[in-house]
């Protein structure tokens, strides 16, 4: 019997036999043995070491090109993403970019649309196409990203490899070096990866765009490096944050902000908050007139209108900060009359106050809004 010619024997000759491999020599560990502290606490530092050089390296920076760094933060990135074993970053990348430019349709990689079980880890059974000059063209200049991508096979053997022989040296425990230090973590770390893939376009929230399958999901982001906010992440795909806020778990964001301050990260790409601000504004009136649209009420066109009023104003408002703020900074930087800086900042200050007043009484409609009764079946 042929093998069809689509599939990729080799990926999955080793996604299957690894997972085998560690079914089995997991159970057969505890049975006999019992893990130390110190073999848990490097498995799991090791855990976070290559999933950040996915996210952060990987992800944000070879692919979105989000911040820059220095050739030794990338080669870090490259030696650790090496390790886990999710291809070049070459390769990664230029899936990835393709990813976002076809979302949810037949050219995306990974498209969810062809179900969950594809876009978590099945897509990695078929052939890869060949990689398109053009699309990866700026990595392509790299030396270091076209070296790791050249020798990859032999560098991801030797970083595990040599991983695992560190913890086994220090835990003195090299079997179980083996069993959690690779092949466990591993585990975790793809399976966690390829919940962006897939999780992330089932379960959670769509605040920014619904046009897209993306969403947005807190817990996902804990397994995930900080990835789970990916609706805001496919809607801005080149700022450097997926959680914008403060409380937002997202280490890689936290990982990148820290390598600018001690002058190791630069020039990191950030979405003005009004920008933000006014995205969820259109996003949110399209799901408000389809809650008018579905529901049982009377007098529709009129509640349509505020709709319309509430976010035409918010969004003029949201322009004209913008504009104030432009005109500050200009003046500023123009060095014009202190008299003139004051009265801007007065009127951006009046401006921010009513916008803050204006907001509340767009999130009390909005949650009236969504208490609607939907027309009777």
């Amino acid at each position: 019997m042929k093998k069809p010619r689509n599939l990729n024997w080799p990926t999955i000759s080793f996604l299957v036999g690894y997972h085998i491999l560690l079914a089995i020599l997991l159970p057969v560990y505890l049975i006999y043995f019992t893990p130390s502290w110190t073999l848990l606490i490097l498995s799991f530092t090791l855990l976070y070491t290559t999933g950040l050089s996915i996210t952060a390296g990987y992800h944000r920076l070879f692919s979105h090109s989000t911040y820059k760094t220095n050739k030794t933060i990338e080669l870090i990135y490259l030696f650790f993403g090496s390790m886990a074993t999710q291809g070049s970053a070459l390769r990664w990348s230029h899936d990835h970019r393709i990813h976002h430019a076809h979302i949810d349709k037949d050219e995306d990689p990974y498209t969810v649309k062809r179900g969950f079980w594809h876009a978590h880890f099945i897509w990695l059974f078929k052939k890869q196409n060949p990689i398109k000059d053009k699309i990866v063209a700026d990595l392509l200049r790299d030396p270091l990203i076209r070296f790791q991508h050249k020798y990859f096979d032999i560098l991801m053997v030797i970083t595990n490899l040599a991983a695992t022989l560190c913890i086994g040296y220090i835990t003195n425990d090299y079997f179980g070096a083996f069993v959690f230090g690779w092949l466990f973590r591993q585990f975790l770390l793809h399976h966690f990866t390829w919940f962006i893939n897939s999780l992330a376009h089932y379960w959670g929230h769509q605040n920014y765009s619904t046009e897209h399958s993306a969403v947005d999901n807190y817990i996902i982001s804990l397994l995930t490096f900080g990835e789970g906010y990916h609706n805001y992440h496919h809607t801005f795909a080149y700022d450097y944050r997926n959680g914008i806020r403060w409380y937002h778990f997202d280490p890689t964001k936290w990982l990148i902000w820290a390598l600018s301050k001690v002058k190791l990260a630069k020039d990191l790409k950030k979405v003005n908050q009004n920008r933000i601000a006014e995205q969820m504004i259109k996003e949110h009136k399209r799901a408000l007139l389809e809650k008018i649209k579905e529901s049982f009420v009377e007098k529709r066109e009129d509640l349509e209108e505020r709709v319309s009023f509430f976010t035409e104003n918010l969004i003029s408002k949201i322009a004209k900060l913008n504009t104030l703020v432009q005109e500050y900074k200009t003046s500023k930087k123009l060095r014009l009359q202190s008299d003139s800086l004051k009265d801007l900042l007065n009127e951006i200050a009046i401006l921010k106050k009513n916008l803050k007043t204006e907001w509340r009484a767009w999130k009390d409609f909005s949650a009236f809004i969504m208490t609607l009764k939907p027309i009777p079946a």
